[in-house]
């Protein structure tokens, strides 16, 4: 019963361990600064919000670090968050941003990071050429292949019919 009680304390104090080394992992600051879209191609409109300020508190954004400059975030409807837009210019360089916010009351500074990216995510990309799947259909771009999977389904419809026949007249199959 030792052996069973070592490993049952054992389990226990690594659980436990484990528990006190992740707890911070999930303490973090819930009032940042939110940045929408957060990757965003030169030239498009970003928004940002933080509740940071409290219930009609506005703040004064800065995103100098991509080129925009400075702008205004001001009380919403929406959770109490101040909120504000800014546009990347189109000359801004792909990279990992850092927008910043301080707070009009208290001078409390909160900060989100923006990506540039050179293709945007929203758009999908649309495959071209055709499909490399065999002998394909019959307005395939190659006649060659075309006229080989003919050639091989006639074989094949006039061997099963000379089966059929065969069958049907009894000669041994």
């Amino acid at each position: 019963m030792r052996p069973t009680t070592r490993l049952l304390t054992g389990s226990a104090l690594a659980v436990a361990a484990a528990g006190l080394v992740c707890a911070p992992a999930y303490a973090g600051d819930t009032d940042g600064l939110e940045v929408f879209p957060s990757s965003v191609v030169p030239g498009g409109q970003v928004t940002v919000n933080t509740a940071a300020c409290g219930d009609g508190g506005t703040a004064a954004g800065d995103a100098s670090a991509v080129g925009a400059g400075a702008f205004t975030l001001a009380p919403s409807t929406h959770e109490g968050d101040a909120i504000g837009q800014f546009r990347v210019p189109p000359s801004a360089q792909p990279g990992t941003y850092e927008i910043v916010a301080t707070c009009a009351e208290g001078g409390r500074q909160v900060t989100g990071d923006l990506v540039v990216t050179l293709t945007s995510q929203r758009q999908p990309v649309h495959p071209r050429g055709s499909v490399k799947t065999g002998v394909g259909g019959a307005l395939g771009p190659d006649p060659v292949q075309t006229a080989a999977g003919v050639a091989a389904l006639a074989v094949a419809a006039a061997g099963g019919t000379w089966l059929l026949h065969r069958r049907a007249r009894g000669d041994g199959i």
